[in-house]
């Protein structure tokens, strides 16, 4: 096969410094790096002319994201939720060993709960919910005794 491996996955953040924060902080990833570029040509592949982008790498467990912060042209649209069956990445599900506490500490972090989402499933033994990052990104919380996916 052609590919080698997955690099990343992008997330457009409007304040990068709390970005970093809510992942690191309430997720646990570690910065592994940083790209600051300008112009040429990157405006062409991003399709923004008169771009000026800041990313922030972050791992967790063989997992990364790269943060991207528009200085210029900023960002555009806005944080509410996407629906879950709108093409595109919906979604990043995360595994908590105490949802409550979770919860609280992404709130702290600028989080916020999905309303209406929180499930029990009786058949993992699963408590589920969403909730979105400072920016609308939708991450899904399960606590549960065993891993279904694995």
């Amino acid at each position: 096969m052609a590919v080698d491996y997955l690099m990343h996955v992008g997330i457009c953040v409007q304040d990068l410094d709390r970005s970093i924060r809510f992942y690191r902080d309430g997720l646990g990833f570690k910065e592994a790096g940083t790209l600051n570029v300008a112009g040429e040509p990157t405006a062409t592949m991003l399709g923004i002319p008169d771009v000026e982008l800041d990313a922030v790498y972050l791992d967790r467990e063989g997992f990364r994201i790269e943060l991207l912060y528009y200085p210029s042209p900023g960002t555009t649209g806005t944080d509410a939720v996407r629906p879950m069956n709108q093409p595109g990445l919906t979604h990043l599900a995360l595994r908590v060993t105490d949802l409550e506490s979770t919860i609280d500490k992404l709130v702290s972090l600028g989080g916020r709960l999905v309303e209406g989402t929180r499930v029990s499933n009786d058949l993992f033994k699963a408590e589920l919910l969403y909730m979105t990052d400072p920016d609308g990104t939708r991450l899904e919380l399960v606590e549960t005794a065993q891993d279904p996916t694995r």
